[in-house]
């Protein structure tokens, strides 16, 4: 949770700013992105009585695979610290078909928020968790014993022993000591049971197994570990038992209200074709189904329900063969903000590869640095490796930069297979050692579009 940035203290130009350091090009996205965040924050500052009618400005964004729309939308919840959740809009069918309902959408929202809060809670009950932890096992190290009444020396020494001894555990003399503990577990609470859930009831299997959980009583069971594991385990337990769920589930689903995003993916494919047979007939179902959710609506869940009005939507699709204004009418107007990513340049792709703080040539040079090898790509490698990206995607499939993975993959497949090897080498990577990997498929047409 370190790299969260807190939303107030960022201008739109400094949120755009945050997003270059790890995603090329595509400024039209980021700025919309941005201004919708910032939106959120302006939204909080007005008057109470005018807070509530503001509405989100949802965005569809439009473009080709791999030139960055989920990463847009990702690392701009992962720097807010806001409930993300990215679902392909072609999975969901019109309610009375198989296949999962769109409340499901905001079911996931809601437990990615209480996972967040979660970590969050069970970060700042550590410290005294640990020390719970230390004192149960000190009990199983240095049992306590009552001593007789009027003896003041022998409680001192029973004290000074059992610190000595938290000193040592604390130090680590005592992390190799098998010892044995006592784990709780709840009868009942195992996986023998599974649920299958009709259509539209996919928060049901939970309800039950939470249901059927509590009612089971909680029950020990020994187990023998080394004091260093037993110490994980135990202030584990003891963070569970310092939480205060109800108070987690009010934060989040409050939070879920105010800061959610819902990454709709591939939205093109539920825009129908103005066709009313066949397997699109549930296509504009699913976009009457979505209607309600986005322009505000109450889902409930297992954590209480949960109003949508403030949700930020955002639809990603590539309108090869639909275009937005194929939508219905009423979603359309839902979605106000439209922008376009383009399709990456040669350029761009060598920027992709040496720019972003989670580059890929910085990847690969940190996975085989593991080990013991170095490898060194020289400029004129990285703008080989853009120009073959460019003209492979030029001649096949754009697939975007998703073509470098494949690309550096095939190009370093033999350095990794023999890596352990090379330990204490450095390999410079060329624009001939490139060319000497991947000429025999490039210039295989067929081959080049099964492999690359």
């Amino acid at each position: 949770m370190s790299n969260l940035i807190s939303i107030e203290n960022l201008t739109p130009r400094q949120i755009v700013e945050a997003l270059d350091k790890y995603i090329i090009g595509q400024p039209d996205a980021k700025r919309a992105v941005a201004i919708a965040m910032r939106n959120r924050w302006r939204r909080q500052q007005v008057p109470e009585e005018l807070r509530d009618d503001i509405l989100p400005k949802n965005i569809t964004m439009i473009g080709p695979t791999g030139v960055g729309k989920t990463e847009i939308a990702r690392r701009m919840a992962r720097l807010t610290g806001a409930p993300f959740v990215k679902v392909e809009a072609s999975k969901f069918t019109e309610v009375g078909y198989v296949g999962r309902d769109v409340e499901s959408i905001i079911r996931d929202l809601t437990e990615a928020g209480v996972a967040m809060v979660r970590k969050s809670s069970m970060e700042k009950v550590q410290e005294k968790a640990r020390e719970h932890a230390e004192d149960r096992l000190l009990e199983i190290l240095v049992p306590s014993v009552n001593p007789p009444p009027g003896s003041a020396s022998a409680a001192e020494e029973a004290s000074s022993t059992r610190e000595k001894f938290r000193k040592k555990l604390r130090d680590g003399e005592l992390d190799d000591r098998q010892v044995e503990v006592e784990v709780s577990e709840r009868s009942g609470g195992g996986s023998m049971v599974e649920f299958f859930p009709l259509s539209g009831m996919e928060g049901m299997d939970f309800n039950i197994k939470d249901m059927l959980s509590n009612m089971m009583p909680k029950r020990s069971k020994p187990r023998k570990m080394k004091v260093s594991e037993a110490l994980k385990v135990l202030q584990q337990e003891e963070a569970e038992d310092l939480l205060d769920m109800d108070e987690i589930s009010r934060t989040a689903v409050l939070n879920v209200e105010q800061n959610g995003i819902v990454f709709l993916d591939e939205i093109d494919k539920i825009v129908g074709r103005n066709q009313t047979t066949g397997p699109d007939v549930s296509r504009e179902g699913v976009q009457r189904d979505l209607l309600p959710i986005v322009e505000g609506s109450t889902v409930n869940t297992k954590y209480g329900p949960v109003r949508t009005d403030h949700i930020l939507f955002i639809a990603a699709g590539a309108f090869h063969v639909s275009k937005p204004s194929d939508m219905i009418p009423e979603l359309q107007g839902r979605f106000p903000i439209r922008v376009e990513l383009k399709a990456l340049t040669q350029e761009e792709f060598v920027r992709i590869l040496t720019e972003p703080r989670n580059a890929l040539i910085r990847q690969y040079i940190e996975l085989l640095a593991t080990e013991g090898l170095t490898i060194e790509f020289t400029p004129e490698a990285i703008e080989e490796l853009a120009q073959i990206a460019f003209t492979v995607n030029a001649q096949n499939e754009n697939i975007g930069a998703r073509r470098l993975h494949t690309i550096l993959e095939k190009t370093l497949e033999e350095v990794s297979f023999e890596a352990p090897e090379l330990n204490g080498q450095t390999i410079s990577i060329t624009p001939k050692y490139i060319r000497d990997q991947l000429d025999a498929i490039l210039e295989d047409q067929d081959l080049s579009r099964f492999i690359l």
